[in-house]
């Protein structure tokens, strides 16, 4: 083998050696969607393309209020079969009774969502406008709150109801930066690394501020042993496997709310055994059947598998207002 032949495979077995790396610190990466987000409490994101594909026989048909029939009808976009890909950064307000409620978002949105007749509807709808970076940022009035909007790219939007422009500012910055792998806010770097690979949906930081009534986490209606400032890691997979971990402050709060949760798992377990036998219950049952709570250290654990007819029938219902509406408050 000659010289020239021996550098010829060097430089190949190099470019092939980046191409791996570049492959491999992708795959690790958050999704761009979440890059882009700005410093926040807690991020939220679903693939939901994915979502679709698997589901679409089992899900059903939502139920446009006549306001968001009219949205769509305005703009040629229907985001439940256009919206690929949701990533929400939820922001603590200082005074959760004042005017902009205790949880502000800012959220980019991926798919077939931009186009000439959403400018226009945002032109229409705007009572200001800004330019930053090279984009429009359209300011939409909604109860009491100014939701901003901007198109950043031929397939995705930049909104946020911030009651400052800061965060929607932040968005556009790092979409400049967006192709470096590990770019993104404090949280992706501090948590990410535990979202299971190829996860559905996941959250990191305090995703359950939304949720937050007195303090404490509710969801429909039940009061759950966890702060709503809790840092939680939360994922679903494709099987199903939901997988939520909270990091408590101490072992010792680790052990009281792991025991709390387990106590309540075993009475939501005697009290559904007495409902009917449809398709949404026995979702329900399947889901508390196989829930799981342990505790390693400071950290508990909860496991559970979710059905496709639970998933259906939660991904069902009615859609939301488009953006300016009270949907958006």
């Amino acid at each position: 083998m000659n010289r020239r032949t021996r550098r010829t495979l060097w430089i190949v077995a190099a470019v092939l050696l980046v191409l791996a790396a570049a492959v491999f610190l992708r795959s690790k990466a958050p999704p761009e969607a979440a890059r882009l987000l700005p410093e926040s409490d807690g991020i939220l994101y679903i693939n939901l393309k994915p979502v679709r594909s698997f589901f679409h026989k089992d899900l059903k048909p939502p139920q446009h209020a006549a306001e968001y029939q009219q949205f769509i009808d305005a703009v040629g976009i229907d985001p439940e079969h256009d919206l690929d890909e949701a990533a929400i950064a939820l922001h603590r307000m200082a005074d959760p009774n004042g005017p902009n409620g205790p949880v502000a978002y800012s959220m980019v949105l991926v798919g077939k969502i931009t186009g000439k007749r959403l400018n226009a509807w945002l032109d229409s709808h705007a009572t200001s406008r800004e330019s930053y970076a090279g984009h429009t940022i359209y300011s939409i009035p909604s109860e009491g709150r100014t939701v901003r909007v901007a198109q950043i790219g031929y397939d995705m939007v930049a909104v946020s109801n911030y009651p400052a422009p800061e965060m929607i500012h932040s968005m556009l910055d790092r979409h400049s930066t967006a192709a470096w792998p590990f770019a993104g806010s404090t949280l992706l770097r501090q948590h990410y690394h535990e979202v299971p690979l190829l996860s559905l949906a996941w959250g990191v930081g305090q995703i359950g501020l939304p949720f937050n009534e007195s303090g404490a986490i509710s969801v429909l209606g039940l009061s759950l042993p966890l702060e709503a400032d809790s840092t939680i890691i939360a994922s679903f997979g494709w099987t199903g496997s939901l997988r939520i971990v909270e990091i408590a402050p101490s072992e010792a709060v680790a052990a009281r709310q792991a025991a709390a949760l387990q106590m309540l798992v075993t009475l939501a377990r005697g009290f559904t055994v007495q409902l009917n036998g449809n398709t949404e219950n026995n979702g329900l049952k399947e889901l508390l059947k196989t829930a799981e709570i342990t505790r390693k250290h400071d950290r508990v654990v909860v496991t559970a598998s979710v059905s496709r007819s639970l998933f259906s029938e939660a991904a069902g219902g009615e859609s939301a207002p488009p953006v300016g509406s009270g949907a958006s408050k």
